[in-house]
This record gives C-alpha cells, structure tokens and sequence, in this order.
C-alpha cells in the first residue's frame, strides 16, 4: 500500500480546510490562467507567423532565382535557364516548383485616374492557390483563355480606380515606342501590406516577353517553392551550386528582412510570456504547499511521533500538490482549446490588417506541442516544491503535540 498517496488523498478530497481553503482555489485559478495564457501564446504566435510566411511565399515563391547584376529597377535582367538545367533544379529533393516571373512597370488610366503599377507576369506553372485564398472577388488568370488580356489587381488598386471585376482599362507600358494594351479584370486580391497593395498587379509572363522583345524561354527570373520552410537556407545554398555564376539564387528572408525580423522578434514575446506564467504559477503552487504544510503541522508531528520518516511526510504533500497542479492544468486547457477550437472555426477576434497583415487572429498548435507545454509546467512546478518541503524536516513532534 501507498501510504503517502493514500494519506495525500484523504487530505485532498475528505479533508477538512480552514484558513488554506481560499489560497488553494486561488492557486488553481493561477495554475488555470497559466497554462491557458502559454498554450494561447503559442498557438497565436505559431498561427500568426504561419499566416504571414504563407502569404509572402504565396505572392513571391521561397526562392528567387535572377541575374547576378547591379539592375535596381522595376524590370528585371532577362535570363534563360535550359531544359536540363530546369530538370536538374527540379530533381533537388526539396523543391517543389520552379516558376518563370517577369515584372514591367507600367500606367493604368482609367475613369479619369492615372495610376503607376508595377506588372508581375506569370505563366500557367505559377501556383495560384495562394492567389485565390487572396481573392476578394473574381477569380484567378486562366490560362487556357487568352490571358494576355486577364489581369488580377488589388482591392486598393480597384477602389482608388472606381473599377470592379469584368471592368476594361488601358495600360501603359514606358518604353521606346510607348506601347498601350487593354486588360479585362478577372479578379481583385488583397495583400494586406500596404506596399504591395499599393504597387502589384498579376498579369500573363507571354505578354511582358512581347513587350520586351524576349525570346520564348527568356524570363525575367524563376520562383523556387521548396517542400519545407525550415530547409529554405540549405535548399539556397544548393541552388546557388547548380546554377550558373551570372545567376543568384536569394530565399524570401533576405528579400524581406524586416518583415522576417520582425516575425523573429515575435519568439522573445512568447518566452517572456511562458517565463512570467511559470513564475506566476509557481510562486502561487508553493503559498499553496508552505501554508498547507503549516495547516497541518500538528498532524506531521503526529506522524513524527510514530516514526514516520521526514521523506514519507514529504511525499505526501508533494502528491497533494500534485492534485492542485493537475486540476489547475485540466481547467486551464479546457479554457484554452475551448478558446482556440472557437476562433479557429469563428475568427470572432479581429485585427487590424493593415497593421498585421492579417484581419483576424490566427492560431495553430498540435496536441504534441500542447502535451509538452503541459509536461514543462508539470516537471518546473514539481522540481520547485522540494525546496520548500524541507520545511517537514524543521516541525518539532513535542511543540506541534503541544500546540495541540
């Protein structure tokens, strides 16, 4: 028989609680709000950066393959990459897709407005999946149905405009002779970053090629997409091992640093939440533990007194404790899953888009990540409670039979 678990649970559930009662709910509520607090800080930062890289691979691919030159403007330096060599990147185990891109600026006037853009042309190998979670209205480049005159603009773009979807413009391509081409608009999107927003549109890669005299194969440079983001600096590397010198290959973080900066900034908000929660908790679990041995100082001096070891009287406030810590646990991640299962399928809790990108709050987190958090807080708070149940060592058996 377990004495020390037997006694703890008598302790526990038929014993009778004075001045300790209170301090006990309120270091389950601690406990509760901790573990409920760490759970939802993860699972919104892990949702939010997911978010956020998804959308920026989704409209710049992870990898861009383009001219080792000095050209800083709009159009990128035509390059041309041969069948084999196209086969040879393909053949690398973590891509994905490879996919010809061409930009050129241009002018949309329209209803009596005049807007600067800047064309993105892609052709029937671009991966539009992330274009269509994007869609506002409209639909995605068809390919199969002249899609030199499809274009896909922004919901900015489109408001400042006064045009909507199946509307006409004309637009102007700066170049020598100035060239004009009718578009159609097959779909609005929205970013939510106000730079691309303000400056992207989606258009066919055959219709820049025309414009710029290049050849069939000729591109202004490839978009990579790798199977796993967390390979995206081995997968550069071995890109830029295989293409040839007059080409770079640069992944999405060091085309975007500070968006990427920012989202590894995030990472130091969600330690210091866990730290500050476990501290909270702890703090609560041993008051709990100092004032619930003190409670029953006359009943370890009993014990004492009939040669029950210090270790044995340890454990059964350690397995009291215990109780405490899983009950707070089951509460708090009740609250916690009830809370992530209702935004997941509500998005009921907004944000600001044009400050975060995104309109609601994202979360994600699997049942693994969400055991060893528990497990953590488990092991941190159980460690810390030895340290004040060698108070049981220090109650004298005579003065606490006496105080009796």
């Amino acid at each position: 028989m377990n004495f020390p678990y037997f006694l703890a649970k008598r302790i526990t559930i038929t014993g009778r609680r004075t001045f300790s009662k209170l301090i006990v709910r309120v270091t389950i509520g601690a406990l509760a709000l901790a573990i409920s607090a760490i759970i939802l800080s993860v699972a919104i930062l892990k949702g939010f950066k997911s978010e956020i890289i998804e959308k920026q691979r989704g409209f710049f691919g992870d990898i861009i393959i383009s001219k080792n030159d000095l050209n800083t403007s709009y159009e990128n330096s035509p390059i041309q990459l041969s069948k084999q060599q196209l086969a040879e990147l393909k053949a690398i185990p973590q891509v994905q897709q490879v996919s010809p891109f061409a930009t050129k600026a241009g002018i949309i006037h329209v209803n009596g407005e005049v807007e600067g853009v800047l064309l993105k042309g892609v052709d029937h190998s671009y991966e539009q999946k992330q274009l269509a979670k994007s869609l506002l209205s409209g639909d995605t480049i068809d390919f199969a149905k002249d899609p030199n005159t499809q274009i896909l603009i922004t919901d900015f773009l489109a408001k400042r405009l006064h045009i909507g979807v199946g509307d006409k413009f004309v637009m102007y391509f700066v170049q020598e002779p100035i060239r004009k081409r009718p578009f159609t608009v097959k779909g609005i999107f929205t970013t939510n970053s106000e730079e691309l927003d303000k400056t992207y549109v989606i258009g066919s890669l055959d219709l820049i090629r025309r414009l710029n005299n290049l050849a069939e194969e000729e591109a202004g440079g490839y978009e990579v997409r790798i199977a796993h983001f967390d390979s995206l600096e081995a997968t550069t590397e071995i890109l830029n091992d295989k293409i040839p010198v007059r080409l770079h290959a640069t992944s999405i973080v060091e085309q975007m640093p500070d968006v990427f900066n920012w989202l590894d900034m995030l990472d130091m908000n969600d330690n210091v939440i866990f730290a500050l929660m476990v501290i909270v908790a702890v703090i609560n679990m041993i008051s709990a533990l100092l004032i619930s041995i003190l409670e029953r100082s006359s009943m370890i001096g009993i014990l004492k007194a009939l040669g029950y070891s210090n270790g044995g009287i340890r454990r059964v406030f350690l397995y009291n404790s215990m109780y405490l810590i899983g009950y707070g646990l089951l509460i708090g991640n009740l609250i916690a899953i009830g809370l992530y299962v209702f935004q997941t399928q509500t998005h009921f809790f907004g944000l600001d888009a044009a400050t975060y990108y995104i309109e609601y709050v994202p979360m994600s987190i699997s049942w693994l990540e969400v055991v060893g958090l528990n497990a953590a807080v488990v092991v941190i708070g159980v460690l810390t409670l030895f340290i004040p149940s060698m108070l049981i060592s220090r109650i004298s058996p005579v003065k606490t039979i006496q105080f009796k």
